[in-house]
Order: C-alpha cells, then sequence, then structure tokens
C-alpha cells in the first residue's frame, strides 16, 4: 500500500486542539469536522459527469447501474481515475487551513470485498481509503471512519450503492445481509486495531443512515449491539468511539435505548430540504429554526433524561432548496418545484413546495453562479452556516457535509468559502444565535428561491 513504516503522531490540526498522540476530550472539546463525499461512495449529485452521459433508457442511477453498465475492466479505470483525482493530498491540507480538525471518510462494502453478482468494483477504493487517512495523520487531522453502503443496502438510496429496496435486515436475505455487514466489520476493526492506527481513526461508524423507519427498531438494536461488540473485542482502543445513526426516527425516541454502553455516539444528520414542513420556512424563519429547534434539539438528546445522551450531528449544509442536479435521485425532480416524481404517491411531491407554494417556484437562481447571488442572499446563506455551527456545538459538534461537489455550489464548503458564503476559517464567525435575525423578505431577498 505504499505505507511507511514508522509515521508522525505528533501532527495537530491547529494550535487550538492537541496533537494526534494526546487524547481528543470528546463531549467538551466541539468537532469541526468536514466529510469527503462523493469520493469512494459516488453519489450523483455531487459528481454528476459520472451519471450524464446516458439515457434515460439505461436508468443510470446509482454506483450498481454504473459499474453494470461500464462493465468490470471501463468501470475499474473509470473509478481509478475518479478516485485519483476527485481527492489528493492537497484536499486535506485545505480542510485543515479552513480550521476543521476532524474528517469523515465515507466508503463502501465493496472496498472490503464484493458477493456473487455484485457489479461493484472491488477494493480498489481500500487503496484510497488508506492514502486518506495517512493524509489527514500529516495535517493532524481526526479521522471518522464511515460504513457508507452496507451489503443489501440499509437504506435504499443512491448513495448506499443500490437505490430501491432495502435489503440489509429485510426481504428474503436481509439476515445473510446483516450477518456479512458485521463479518465486514471484524475484518475492518481488527486490521485499524493495528498500532499506527489508535491515534489516527479515534470514530468508527457502523451504518450510515439505516432506514429505521422501514426496519423493525428491534432488529436494528440488536445488529448495532452486536456490531459494537465486534468492535470492543477487535483490540482496538477501548477509547474509540462507535457512531450509529439516529435512523430518521426521531430523537426522542432514543430515550433509553442502548444505555450503558461505554464511548458510543449517537449520528443524527440535519437538513431542512428534505422535509416539507421546514423546507417551506421562509428565510428568516430557516434561521430562527437552526438557532431554537435544532438547539433544542441538541440539548434534550445530549441529556439521557430526555434522549440518548451523547450527539453528534454527522451531516449538514447551508442549502435552502432541494434544486441541486441529481440531488433527490437522477431525473426525479425536486420538491422546491413540485416535480419530485418518485413512482409512489406517498414520497412524490407535485405541488411547489417553496414558501409562497405556487407557480413562483423557482430553481435557477440558488443553481446559477454564486457571482450572480445578490448580497441579501450571500448574507442569509453564511448566517445560516453559521447559526447551525451554534447550534450543533451544543451538543459534540458536527461534520459538514461535504468537502467539495462538481457544480452543486451551496452543497461544497469549498466553493462555498470561494463565492464569499462560507467562513474561511469554521472557528471565525461572526454569528451566533445571541443575536438577532434580520427580516430578510425586507431586504429584498425573495421566499420564491
Amino acid at each position: 500500500m505504499g505505507l511507511n513504516s514508522t509515521w508522525n503522531d505528533n501532527t495537530r490540526a491547529n494550535s487550538k486542539v492537541p496533537v494526534l498522540s494526546s487524547s481528543w476530550q470528546y463531549g467538551t472539546m466541539p468537532i469541526r469536522g468536514m466529510n469527503i463525499g462523493g469520493w469512494l461512495s459516488l453519489e450523483p449529485f455531487i459528481t454528476p459527469s459520472l451519471f450524464s452521459g446516458f439515457s434515460s433508457l439505461d436508468n443510470i442511477v446509482d454506483e450498481w447501474t454504473l459499474t453494470s453498465k461500464l462493465g468490470a475492466t471501463k468501470a475499474a479505470n473509470t473509478l481509478e481515475q475518479h478516485y485519483s483525482s476527485f481527492v489528493n493530498e492537497a484536499t486535506f491540507a485545505q480542510i485543515q487551513l479552513m480550521g476543521f480538525d476532524h474528517v469523515r471518510i465515507p466508503y463502501s462494502y465493496w472496498a472490503v470485498t464484493t458477493y456473487p453478482g455484485d457489479p461493484y468494483v472491488p477494493q480498489i477504493s481500500w487503496r484510497y481509503l488508506l492514502r486518506g487517512i495517512e493524509w489527514a495523520r500529516k495535517y493532524g487531522l481526526r479521522v471518522n471512519l464511515d460504513l457508507h453502503g452496507l451489503p443489501g443496502s440499509q437504506n435504499g438510496w443512491n448513495h448506499s450503492g443500490r437505490q430501491g429496496a432495502v435489503g440489509w435486515l429485510n426481504g428474503t436475505d436481509g439476515a445473510l445481509n446483516a450477518q456479512r455487514s458485521l463479518d465486514i466489520h471484524k475484518q475492518l476493526t481488527l486490521f485499524f486495531a493495528q498500532e499506527r492506527y489508535k491515534n489516527i481513526v479515534t470514530m468508527y461508524g457502523l451504518a450510515n443512515e439505516p432506514r429505521m423507519v422501514d426496519l423493525r427498531t428491534e432488529d436494528v438494536l440488536e445488529w448495532t449491539t452486536s456490531a459494537i461488540s465486534i468492535v470492543r473485542a477487535s483490540g482496538m482502543p477501548n477509547s474509540t468511539i462507535v457512531v450509529f445513526g439516529d435512523g430518521f426516527m426521531g430523537l426522542a425516541n432514543w430515550k433509553g435505548k442502548l444505555q450503558g454502553i461505554p464511548n458510543i455516539l449517537l449520528d443524527v444528520h440535519q437538513y431542512v430540504i428534505f422535509n416539507i414542513d421546514q423546507l417551506v420556512l421562509a428565510h428568516s424563519a430557516k434561521i430562527e429554526f437552526a438557532c431554537q429547534g435544532w438547539s433544542q434539539q441538541t440539548q434534550q438528546s445530549m441529556s439521557t433524561s430526555t434522549g440518548f445522551g451523547n450527539f453528534l450531528c454527522g451531516e449538514w449544509s447551508q442549502a435552502d432548496t432541494d434544486c441541486a442536479n441529481y440531488l433527490n435521485n437522477v431525473g426525479q425532480g425536486s420538491r422546491w418545484l413540485g416535480t419530485l416524481n418518485t413512482g409512489s404517491v406517498t414520497t412524490s411531491v407535485l405541488t411547489p413546495t417553496c414558501p409562497t407554494r405556487n407557480a413562483q417556484c423557482v430553481c435557477d437562481p440558488a443553481n446559477a453562479n454564486p457571482s450572480t447571488y445578490s448580497p441579501a442572499y450571500k448574507q442569509w446563506l453564511m448566517m445560516f452556516a453559521e447559526a447551525q455551527l451554534h447550534s450543533y456545538e451544543l451538543g459534540w459538534g458536527s461534520f459538514y457535509w461535504t468537502w467539495q461537489t462538481e457544480s452543486a455550489t451551496q452543497w461544497s464548503w469549498k466553493s462555498g468559502v470561494a463565492a464569499g458564503v462560507l467562513p474561511s476559517n469554521v472557528m471565525s464567525r461572526t454569528f451566533d444565535c445571541s443575536q438577532s435575525i434580520p427580516d430578510f423578505s425586507g431586504l429584498g431577498l425573495s421566499e420564491f428561491w
């Protein structure tokens, strides 16, 4: 793998945090983290160029259909080119320069193995995962390993690898895929129990966004308990934080679950653009919600008397619409415009849901080059991001989604900084929730974009 026989854990992300060889005081020191999404686990909206060169009849919507269409040799070449160019050492240097101290690296099970019938490119992404960890070490960034795609798909969404049915803990092969996932965690944790990883891989994620609203809660909790036991038996440090997703059950419903297990962490992903009740809020109200609603949720969840306890926001963004190309799957439209046609009456949204809820709703300004943004919109985007940072740091902190995209500016920290709508250093902010929130409508910011 080209790994050196020695390594340096005396690096630090910045002067305000400990060197890697010293312990991070989780729960008292805020995590200011960055996701490196769309690199080792593909997402169409992050890299639309990988999905756009096909006929609609090909139905290329996820990594499964993409690699199936390309075939083994071309898929391997295509993905190797993507892995080697989308992220490199400079990525980690820039993340450190902007004040972050942790990186969350999503990867999928085919980094380790594939199964009969899988079209995925096996194991090539593993080499890049290891490179990413070493680049993180060089810049003092602690790593949150995030298993983003599990056998059978834990949520049926494109970023799990295969869009459609949930085949993990569910369906004909549900139990088989559950065991395969545990076997993968055993293999992974035995590897990361090596001495060279004890100071750098400080957080270990079990399953990104398990869709617990479509799974039996008892099954997911039992699987999670088994996975935690595997991590603890592997030889990884007992201080390693084991991360598990909230499963979209609602934070209040985690009260009393998985109690008494040390160093485990509940991970919730907070977005306003996938929930119609939040999407229709006016701009000023969205900031109020970030300050009040998410602050309240964070504080309630941090107490075992009202929630689970240890709590982190593992994904969030500053986007105020779901207009980004392919965000809601390839070819499925948006809630904002009322064009989200999933093929299901329960999940389709076929009337506009911007705050005006009418034909005024438009996506073009949100998707435009940020040089065209009005001063009021730029001010709003910055304030919305800083309000969220304030709220999440009432808990353990957060990881932004994501570092870079090909075209979706409002989902890329790198592009947001260049556009002047995100802080150039995450520790240097001008707004917190103790300050008043302007009436952005009165400042001329339209509510229909």
